[in-house]
């Protein structure tokens, strides 16, 4: 048993296994973040029904349905053999029939993180089930669940909050403390937020200027507006010291002239030999010649009347037509075929994505190879009744086979009493259209 627990939980806690006496198997307990309700469910699976075997699960936004299958199971049976290709009933059945165990209870945190699909199969295994099974799950907000009784957990009153501090902190504040008084109005009975209390927070911490703290600011302002004295004068320094550069440049000649001498020799010696400037030579630049495709049209005319050539011409023609010939015709058939299929199955796709998210369909068949779903469709012709779609499991292509698109539960009920019996051996379960959508996108990742 845990340490302690509030009185108004204990009873909570009685009042839960009363409803289970009473013959009720699920159980949905509710309630805003941080109201304990983790704690609740460690407090009952620790206190209650002690010769049942106990499996406790908490259920996060990364746990697959698969993985909360195996830990339910893991948890009840001993080595449990778990097929992932059938659901959670099936395989609560067929361990049941290889080690039977005594009455159990399933306690699930975090079921708002459950998918519809596990929602329905945990429903009808309590409604179901061949041996004594409880079921209680811990959720913020209602599930989709018919036949569960749901509890709502309260906040705490003023004077069980107290009590909770009290358990926790040793020196409180009086009650007549305002802050300590305005804490406990804001908590509203949260337990989270009322352990989050902070002993040194009610204390006011009084600081004291110091006198001489202007005369510290007093001395920084003077030495900034030395500062900025010195630079107006350094740059008024500087400006006079460029003007007088770029002054002192204008003022010197550059002389540029060019004697008479040197143009009337316009002569350059240059490796002992003279190169008279008044002879220009002329250099024409290095051009590439351009390719020029000429056509021979008497030598291609007379390779074309030459025999030798046109028989081979032509052999290799009819070769290669030939080759050309046979590999587009298997290409055509294999084309064909994968396009039926595509076409089959684009249709199937499109009759899912035009269903409402809400509807639920009856799944009959998931397997692995497409021959076998086309046969049991035609063995039992459901032709007109059923349709198909593809979906990606454990990194394999499976053929999942669904019957009808029903609004509600009971409709689909009502529909699978109309199945034959060698249809409902395969034991068939209801699906959510939204699951399905979902498990089509997968194909495509």
């Amino acid at each position: 048993m845990q340490s302690q627990i509030l009185p108004s939980r204990a009873a909570l806690v009685d009042r839960i296994a009363l409803q289970f006496e009473y013959g009720q198997n699920l159980i949905v307990l509710l309630g805003t973040s941080g109201l304990g309700k983790s704690y609740m469910l460690e407090t009952f699976i620790t206190d209650k029904y002690n010769d049942f075997n106990k499996a406790f699960v908490q259920v996060s936004a990364q746990m697959t349905d698969a993985q909360l299958m195996s830990e339910l199971l893991e948890q009840s049976f001993n080595s449990p053999l778990i097929d992932h290709n059938l659901s959670l009933p099936e395989n609560y059945y067929q361990l049941l029939q290889q080690q039977p165990c005594g009455p159990c209870l399933w306690v699930l945190d975090g079921g708002r993180q459950l998918s519809d699909e596990m929602l329905i199969e945990l429903e009808l295994l309590s409604k179901n089930s061949p041996n004594t099974l409880y079921i209680i799950i811990a959720s913020q907000s209602k599930l989709a669940l018919n036949n569960a009784v749901e509890i709502y957990l309260e906040p705490l009153t003023l004077r069980e909050s107290k009590m909770l501090l009290q358990w926790y902190f040793t020196d409180l504040p009086y009650d007549e403390d305002p802050v300590f008084s305005t804490f406990l109005a804001e908590a509203h009975g949260n337990p989270s937020l009322l352990l989050a209390w902070q002993p040194s927070e009610h204390i006011a911490d009084i600081i004291v200027k110091d006198k001489v703290s202007w005369r510290l600011h007093l001395l920084i302002l003077m030495l900034l507006i030395m500062l900025l004295i010195i630079g107006l004068l350094y740059k008024s320094d500087m400006t006079q010291w460029w003007q007088q550069y770029y002054q002192q440049e204008e003022t010197q000649v550059v002389n540029t002239a060019i004697s008479i001498e040197q143009v009337s020799e316009p002569a350059i010696k240059k490796n002992d030999s003279i190169i008279n400037l008044n002879e220009l030579e002329v250099v024409e630049p290095d051009i590439k010649a351009e390719r020029v495709h000429i056509n021979d049209v008497p030598a291609i005319m007379q390779s074309l009347t030459e025999p030798g050539n046109t028989v081979n011409v032509l052999d290799n023609d009819d070769s290669t037509n030939n080759k050309s010939s046979v590999s587009s015709d298997v290409k055509s058939e294999a084309l064909k075929v994968n396009t039926a299929e595509q076409t089959q199955i684009s249709q199937d796709n499109i009759w899912y994505m035009q269903q409402i998210d809400t509807n639920s369909v009856i799944q009959l068949l998931a397997v692995t190879q497409q021959e076998v779903s086309d046969n049991f469709i035609a063995q039992f012709n459901l032709q007109q009744q059923t349709h198909t779609y593809q979906t990606k499991r454990n990194n394999k292509i499976w053929w999942v086979v669904t019957f009808g698109s029903f609004e509600s539960i009971n409709e689909a009920k009502s529909a699978m009493d109309t199945l034959s019996a060698e249809v409902r051996k395969n034991k068939p379960f209801y699906k959510k259209i939204s699951k399905i959508k979902q498990e089509i996108a997968l194909v495509d990742q």
